[in-house]
């Protein structure tokens, strides 16, 4: 890490804020009666706020993610982190951010939101790592860098010791998505964040832990990041319904759905190669496949006319052509390959 300290280049009004804090943030020992917070007393199970440091969870998680509780944060799905890094590190209107192309969209969204100019990237042959040219689109502004490995929509990963060599030689945080990492044979990064702290790993619960419709994306990072982190946010971001039923969930264990899913990314890809008008199945460590085809636009048509819906990336740069197919249960992959089977025929007969 080439920054001296986080401090250096966290935002100067950001590190001169006087957080919001509770009465019960400022109370040592058992509470008994609540007479704070103006909430409601009486009981229903939601009458009163939730816990705005996630202790609970953050014991649970810790032990899953084999990281101390200090070093992660809760967020309102990865993209409440995402906003922060631009909040805590970027000055609107003058700091820049640096990003791989193509890659997933909010990174973009949250920049133009937060008035911060974002520089992407497009990947190398093959949709590889371009080190060198990333690092080339860095200058004295440049505050943040984003890497999704696996990547969206590619699905591929990205070598370790490149994002180690990026972390390195970057004078800013690198923001590593690591959505899809469960379903990769890779190792997360989480292991370097003590030796590299200007590495923030993302990860969430929405994709093989199912829990998309809760919200719940996590920030793991150096102590120091967590804390800012946690001081910018709101309050109560994550409501205690979410709390209890992500704890709950979490005793579930994954690896056989994990595995299933692996195991029909195979399946399909290896069926989608059969089809004639396919012309690459592209290699993923992700629950999806991207998919090189003659006619993007009218296969997609043709789904969704068949009551299924998968991601048409033909207008995105560095993916003309190409359709973006989550791996679903074995039964939902059946009806997508019989309704492909009968696109192709329909295009055989014309």
């Amino acid at each position: 890490m080439k920054i001296q300290t986080i401090e250096s280049i966290v935002r100067a009004n950001i590190a001169a804020l006087s957080p919001y804090s509770t009465a019960r943030d400022e109370y040592q020992g058992e509470l008994g009666v609540f007479l704070d917070a103006n909430e409601s007393p009486y009981q229903n199970g939601y009458n009163r706020y939730p816990d705005p440091h996630q202790k609970r969870l953050k014991a649970i998680l810790s032990k899953k993610k084999g990281v101390n509780a200090e070093n992660i944060f809760i967020g309102n799905g990865s993209d409440e982190a995402i906003d922060l890094m631009f909040r805590v590190f970027c000055e609107p209107a003058e700091d820049n951010a640096v990003a791989i192309a193509p890659s997933y969209g909010m990174y973009k969204v949250a920049a133009a939101i937060n008035n911060v100019q974002m520089r992407e990237v497009q990947l190398g042959e093959g949709y590889s790592l371009p080190c060198e040219v990333l690092l080339a689109a860095c200058d004295g502004h440049t505050r943040l860098m984003f890497i999704c490995s696996p990547n969206n929509p590619t699905g591929n990963s990205f070598p370790r010791e490149s994002i180690l060599r990026l972390a390195e030689e970057f004078e800013g945080m690198l923001v590593v998505d690591e959505a899809y990492i469960d379903f990769a044979e890779q190792e997360s990064l989480v292991g370097a964040i003590a030796s590299h702290p200007n590495i923030v790993v993302l990860q969430t619960l929405s994709k093989a832990w199912a829990m998309a419709g809760l919200r719940l994306g996590l920030a793991l990072a150096d102590r120091r990041v967590v804390e800012i982190m946690s001081q910018v946010k709101y309050p109560y971001n994550i409501n205690q319904a979410a709390l209890q039923i992500v704890e709950e969930l979490l005793s579930n264990p994954i690896d056989d759905k994990v595995a299933e899913i692996v195991s029909e990314r195979k399946v399909v890809a290896e069926k989608l190669q059969e089809l004639s008008f396919v012309e690459k199945v592209y290699p993923s460590d992700a629950n999806f496949l991207l998919v090189k085809v003659d006619d993007a636009d009218a296969i997609y048509n043709h789904l969704i006319a068949d009551g299924i819906i998968v991601r048409n990336r033909n207008r995105v740069r560095g993916c003309e052509g190409t359709l973006r197919v989550t791996i679903g249960t074995p039964e939902e992959n059946v009806k997508l390959i019989k309704s492909l089977d009968v696109y192709e025929k329909k295009s055989v007969v014309r």
